[in-house]
């Protein structure tokens, strides 16, 4: 009996398992078939059915009635399945053909030369036209998608075109400026979409920036989002991105993928209105991060500890005067872990939460800091760079200082030292890998009148959660327009703006602790160690900063550690800064075993007098040194040092920082006013004190106008 099998498609034969054996050809008899197979099995089955027939004296008409019944069954088939008409007529050709045949083959014998030859030809017949209709239906089908693309593009493509014109003519209206949009690149979250503007001759984007508000609130987009501007390609092209959907509202957990990451190509702290996360890049750049208290600034901290965890070229220092408290949930789990036998590593390499360990890490990582420049130097000649090559072998210490930039500013005695030595691991340590995280409580002028603190935290990060006090966005974020406190009210979102790109709205994600603890154990065996030379700088102070005395107050609350009081803080003081006489009688406050008669408090004085003035009388030419009493130099005679002796610096104590960094300005030299942004003092007190120390010839003085400068005599 004839079948028409030649036009089923081929399936691809099944491959020998690697458990198999034997040799040839492996059959897989529930394939279909192509058209030489297909062609081959039709007229092979006519060919035994013809025989069989002829042979029992079957009625020929039955093989006639069985292809007529086949090719009505394809027919019916193909236009089910809406084949072409050429398809379903070769379909049925082939039945009623073979069927043919094998009625006349019954009828006068299907061994002789002339049935074999003609059923050979419609075998060829068969494949060569099953061949056709197939690459037929292929081309339709891909037509049929081509075609269907097409018809999507082209609805995309007039979405675009009527967003393209209207934006236009929104930005014409709102802003005055006529620009073609030259593109529009819609987000893959969904959430806006980008536009490419070319702008007229002569405008900037900044012009558009400025007017962002004035955008959303024409374009009625949500709270939240925003028309922001920003360079383009070039000068003449500038991106307006476009936020339709508010993602700011919405809370989202850190991602559960810990994976490894480096600082060279970035560590994420948070994500963007188009829901791509923003990374920063850390190996020149220290940060500043600001936030009122309830914004997420707590939690900012964290994120920023998880990204420094996932790393696998930083070792994170941490510096928390408040009993240390960013950085205990990563330190606590790697301890209970010890206790419980399965030791791992914190997710932090110190923590400092007094002024003395403070000290102790600033003081490490300035001499670790040191000693790289020397030790390094043929690294770095090998790697042609002057910067130290970071990597897990020679990680990079961040010291994360959790409100930092208020310790920077105090006028506390204490704080003021380590407010020095942050400053100076900022100033000489960015070549050598050890950078700085601070954080604010906000963006004040206080905070960001240093101009050290400004220059090198080109990461900055402004959490505002809707609070308008303190958060003077224009001084976090210089030559950034169009930014409102009021865009980002939801806790752990507000601005953010790195070298890489400019300031705009971003969310951090919210990491919960028992997130950290898993992170801790993912990473324990990810953390780099510090490398021999820079442990061997770091002496004992880091060898020992896990000992069980120096962390008693991490396991045990009663071992807090001491943090002094008011009253101590102000005996302190007050103790220090007295020199010499007591007169504690003339503030009202007798003290045990002091005279409170006036007559004897001014006989015991002029005692003292008398006492100081022939010590010094007898003793013109002793070593200065700084002793308590009376400074009665005037008396002495041939007070001038000797060849090789040192000379006191003379002048308020914040001058040595401004002749420091007058010297590391080079030629140029500084202003005034610069030097006062930098100590933090009058421009009035930096002037008298610039100008003795000029007459001294500790300096230079350039006198050029409104543009006058001191310079420092090796540059002079």
């Amino acid at each position: 009996m004839t079948t028409t099998s030649a036009n089923k498609q081929t399936k691809p034969a099944k491959t020998k398992g690697a458990g198999e054996v034997g040799a040839g050809p492996v059959w897989d008899w529930a394939a279909g078939h192509g058209p030489v197979t297909g062609a081959l099995s039709a007229t092979t089955g006519a060919w035994a059915t013809a025989t069989v027939g002829a042979a029992t004296g079957m009625p020929p008409g039955w093989a006639l009635a069985v292809g007529a019944a086949g090719a009505i069954g394809h027919t019916a088939a193909g236009l089910r399945l809406r084949n072409a008409g050429r398809t379903i007529a070769a379909r049925a050709a082939s039945w009623l053909v073979g069927a043919g045949w094998t009625t006349w083959a019954i009828t006068h014998g299907p061994l002789t030369w002339a049935a074999l030859g003609s059923l050979a030809t419609i075998g060829v017949g068969i494949g060569t036209a099953t061949r056709s209709t197939n690459l037929y239906e292929e081309a339709r089908e891909a037509e049929a998608l081509t075609a269907e693309q097409r018809q999507i593009a082209a609805e995309l493509s007039a979405e675009r075109r009527e967003i393209a014109a209207e934006w236009a003519e929104r930005v014409k209206r709102v802003c005055g400026i006529e620009v073609r949009i030259l593109a529009v690149e819609k987000w893959p979250a969904g959430t806006g979409f980008t536009l490419d503007a070319e702008l007229p001759g002569g405008v900037t984007y900044d012009k558009i920036a400025a007017h962002a508000a004035g955008l959303s609130a024409d374009a009625h987009l949500p709270h939240g989002c925003t028309a922001s501007a920003s360079p383009g390609i070039h000068q003449g092209r500038t991106l307006i991105d476009v936020g339709t959907v508010n993602v700011l509202e919405q809370e989202r957990t850190y991602p559960a993928d810990y994976a490894p990451v480096s600082l060279m190509t970035g560590i994420p702290w948070g994500y963007r209105t188009n829901a791509d996360d923003i990374c920063v890049f850390l190996r020149e750049q220290c940060a500043l991060a600001v936030g009122p208290t309830g914004s997420g600034k707590t939690n900012l901290v964290h994120v920023i500890l998880a990204g420094f965890a996932r790393a696998t070229d930083v070792l994170t220092w941490v510096i928390d005067l408040n009993a240390g408290s960013a950085g205990l949930p990563w330190v606590l789990p790697a301890l209970e872990s010890t206790e419980q036998g399965t030791p791992m590593r914190p997710g932090i390499d110190w923590l400092a939460s007094t002024h003395a360990e403070a000290v102790l890490m600033l003081e490490t990582a300035l001499a670790i800091a040191r000693h790289r420049k020397t030790a390094y130097q043929g690294l770095m000649r090998q790697h042609d760079t002057d910067l130290l090559p970071i990597s897990p072998a020679i990680p990079q210490i961040e010291l994360v200082i959790d409100e930092g930039a208020e310790i920077l500013v105090s006028s506390d005695r204490r704080l003021k030292k380590l407010a020095e030595k942050i400053l100076e691991v900022k100033r000489i340590a960015r070549a050598m890998g050890v950078r700085t995280v601070l954080t604010a409580l906000g963006a004040t002028g206080s905070v960001l009148g240093n101009l050290l603190i400004r220059r090198e935290a080109k990461v900055r990060v402004a959490l505002t959660g809707g609070e308008v006090e303190g958060m003077d966005l224009s001084k976090m974020f210089p030559g950034s327009r169009g930014l409102r406190v009021e865009q980002a009210p939801y806790k752990g979102s507000g601005f953010m703006g790195t070298p890489e790109s400019p300031a705009g709205l971003f969310k951090t994600w919210r990491i919960l602790p028992s997130q950290i603890s898993e992170i801790v154990a993912a990473t324990s065996d990810r953390h780099p160690t510090l490398d021999a030379p820079s442990a061997k700088a770091a002496g004992e102070a880091y060898a020992k900063r896990w000992d069980a005395e120096r962390i008693a107050w991490m396991r045990d609350p009663a071992h807090q550690p001491q943090q002094p009081t008011p009253a101590q803080t102000a005996e302190a003081e007050e103790q220090g800064s007295r020199r010499g006489l007591n007169l504690r009688a003339l503030r009202n406050q007798p003290e045990d075993g002091q005279p409170s008669d006036p007559d004897e408090l001014i006989s015991q004085f002029r005692k003292q007098l008398d006492e100081f003035g022939a010590d010094a009388i007898e003793q013109p030419a002793r070593e200065r040194t700084e002793r308590p009493g009376l400074n009665l130099r005037a008396l002495r005679e041939n007070d001038t040092p000797a060849a090789g002796e040192g000379i006191e610096q003379e002048g308020p104590e914040w001058l040595a920082q401004a002749l420091a960094a007058i010297r590391d300005a080079g030629r140029d030299g500084l202003k005034p006013s610069a030097v006062a942004d930098l100590v933090g003092r009058s421009r009035q007190a930096v002037r008298d004190a610039l100008k003795s120390a000029a007459s001294r010839g500790e300096l230079v003085y350039r006198d050029n106008g409104p543009h006058s400068v001191y310079v420092h005599p090796d540059h002079a």
